[in-house]
């Protein structure tokens, strides 16, 4: 074997070997990430979690607002990212305790009574008025000694709440999406699927609940949304007794 030969030889064994390490090396980070993913969401492979169907709180009927659809359905490619399936159930059919499966709670406590289930029992520092009738509180938050009130189409907000069960070893988490209005539960959705990274590496698998405020809704739709406040304190202590307002 001549040098001319040989160089060929050991230059395609070199770059044989660099692909074979460069195939490991991305295959082992995409893993890493993938399995950073499913621990934040409570999602190992061929696992199963709930996601909680609302009603339109605006129709007589029992549909779904179009918007929550879409929410539904950026959360459903999130959890088939995780390898993970979905039971998709209604907000009045869903009669299991939380922490046994990851849920996904989609909608306020107007439309969604999974939603005021759990805003009562893990959230004693949250208030949102649900009567939808025209005032400067419709549909309103408080929040500790904080009011948010809505601007339709202007200023919204929303709440994004990660909860977990104490801190039981494997208990899944439960995410509220718990907007003013439906566009709203969408944008928190898509925050958390453009966010999920980032979140986990400042949270890990700890609760907290994020307050986010959509802007201009009405010419961007759910895509401008701007973090207030991490509320997790305030909302996870009981209201002070001298700024509770009933929500209807």
């Amino acid at each position: 074997m001549n040098d001319d030969v040989r160089n060929i030889v050991l230059g395609v064994i070199a770059a044989g070997v660099s692909a074979a390490l460069g195939w490991v090396t991305r295959t082992y980070l995409w893993r890493r990430r993938l399995r950073r993913k499913q621990a934040f969401f409570g999602l190992p492979e061929n696992s199963e979690c709930l996601l909680v169907v609302n009603r339109d709180a605006g129709s007589a009927d029992l549909a779904v607002h179009r918007h929550d659809v879409f929410a539904l359905l950026e959360l459903a490619a999130l959890i088939k990212d995780c390898g993970a399936g979905a039971e998709v159930v209604t907000q009045d059919a869903a009669r299991q305790g939380f922490g046994e499966r990851t849920e996904f709670c989609v909608g306020g406590p107007g439309s969604n009574r999974r939603t005021a289930a759990h805003v009562q029992a893990m959230l004693p520092g949250v208030r949102i008025n649900t009567d939808r009738e025209p005032g400067p509180d419709r549909l309103a938050f408080q929040i500790g000694g904080e009011h948010y009130r809505m601007e339709s189409g202007v200023t919204e907000f929303v709440l994004l709440a990660r909860l977990t069960a104490g801190r039981r070893r494997g208990a899944r988490p439960v995410f509220l999406f718990c907007g003013q209005r439906a566009i709203n539960n969408q944008a928190a959705t898509r925050y958390l699927v453009r966010h999920h990274e980032r979140l986990a590496r400042k949270y890990g698998d700890g609760s907290f609940v994020l307050l986010l405020k959509v802007v201009s809704s009405h010419a961007y739709g759910p895509d401008v949304v701007e973090l207030v406040d991490d509320v997790t304190r305030q909302a996870q202590a009981p209201l002070p007794e001298a700024t509770i307002v009933t929500a209807t």
